[in-house]
């Protein structure tokens, strides 16, 4: 089965749908769990790690193309999730899932979708669904999966139209945490698994705002020395305070930042004004900016996959000016550079459009980037943002 444009016709033996918000069908081989799930359709370029791709609250709300054909020969286990709240609701194949073959599998892919929730079609000319989202933008859509093959598409295609988009919408809330929690666990080691964090007050402390963050962050900031604590995403500037942190971490999620904004905005300019370090990684560096007056927008595709080129620029990097850092990201929104006011300085930027990847605030120890260094998955360049950030903690 494949990609085919805007054709209602039924192929024998589809049982799996996309049905597109301008009427685009199409059909391939359902697998996962039953049912339908309305998003916006992206495409990720990552060879692997579609289990933490899947498990990432960064997707929420949204239907993951996979550019790379063989999906779910390393099965799944139970180490790589990046979250245990919402990620995204579904995924797009090529190649039909087949057994696992991986000395870490645990369970087969297609019976872990299906115990998440998660809806796969497989069978679809991928190649064909980028290419439509490289020219005309990420588009609402609904994935669907019955076994039986019985679809109601004008229903689906009503769905899919009704459904609002990403934009203006705060998803951070649906997948934060509810309640504050000391964050125990360390960085995963072959045949050891996750450790635990030393108990150790003397190291800096670092309170974690969660809209929506995957779990190797919080792992990162460990291995690189610190003592997390993690809160909710709408924790009150006095709230944070209370704990007496060295430093505050802005996570990553899914969503409008300037909808997210609405709430977390005044705290970080309150930070600021306060002196207290940040750190922020995507959804996190973009309410940085915001709070430090600039602009995000909504991409034309959006950056996801674990093999993104960025470029370090600006003042400050002394032998390693220009170098260039393989990264992984996953974001639809990004900071307009255009808009970045005096004493906010852009250093990193991407090699493939040129867009905003890093700020840094001038007399304050504030910084963010907008891919994700703790690479998991992906390459490992970037790990020294941690290390900076934990370091000018003191």
């Amino acid at each position: 089965m494949a990609f085919l444009a805007s054709s209602h016709a039924q192929p024998k033996g589809a049982t799996g749908v996309i049905v597109f918000a301008d009427g685009t069908v199409v059909w391939g081989k359902g697998f996962g769990a039953s049912g339908s799930a309305v998003g916006e359709v992206c495409f990720n370029t990552a060879m692997t790690g579609y289990q933490e791709v899947l498990t990432d609250p960064s997707y929420a709300a949204q239907i993951v193309t996979f550019t790379f054909p063989h999906i779910g020969n390393v099965g799944t286990n139970a180490d790589d999730f990046e979250s245990r709240a919402e990620g995204a609701v579904g995924c797009v194949v090529r190649e039909e899932v087949t057994g696992h073959s991986n000395f870490r599998a645990e369970r087969q892919f297609v019976e872990w979708m299906k115990d998440l929730g998660k809806i796969g079609v497989s069978g679809m000319d991928t190649r064909a669904l980028t290419r439509r989202i490289r020219l005309n933008g990420a588009p609402n859509a609904v994935i669907a999966h019955d076994p039986k093959g019985r679809f109601d598409i004008d229903a689906l295609l009503q769905r899919a139209m009704e459904w609002p988009g990403l934009e203006g919408m705060d998803l951070a809330q649906r997948v934060s945490r509810e309640h504050q929690e000391g964050w125990e666990g360390n960085y995963w080691r072959l045949g050891q698994g996750y450790g635990r964090s030393p108990r150790d007050d003397k190291r800096p402390h670092v309170v974690a705002i969660d809209y929506g963050s995957k779990d190797n962050i919080f792992r990162n900031l460990v291995r690189a020395g610190a003592r997390v604590t993690v809160v909710p995403a709408k924790t009150s500037f006095d709230a944070v305070m209370a704990m007496k942190p060295d430093g505050v971490f802005l996570s990553n999620g899914p969503g409008d930042p300037a909808a997210t904004g609405a709430y977390a905005v005044p705290v970080i300019k309150a930070l600021l004004e306060a002196d207290v370090p940040l750190f922020g990684i995507c959804l996190g560096h973009q309410i940085l900016a915001l709070a430090a007056g600039a602009k995000t927008m909504k991409m034309h595709q959006g950056h996801r996959g674990a093999n993104h080129p960025v470029q370090r620029v600006g003042e400050g990097w002394g032998a390693s000016a220009g170098l260039v850092e393989i990264t992984s990201m996953n974001h639809g929104f990004a900071v307009d550079a255009d808009t970045l006011p005096e004493g906010v300085e852009q250093t990193h930027v991407s090699l493939f459009d040129g867009s905003n990847c890093g700020i840094a605030i001038s007399g304050k120890k504030a910084f963010g980037v907008q891919y994700h260094p703790e690479a998991s998955p992906g390459p490992q360049d970037s790990f020294y943002l941690f290390e900076k950030f934990v370091g000018m903690l003191g």
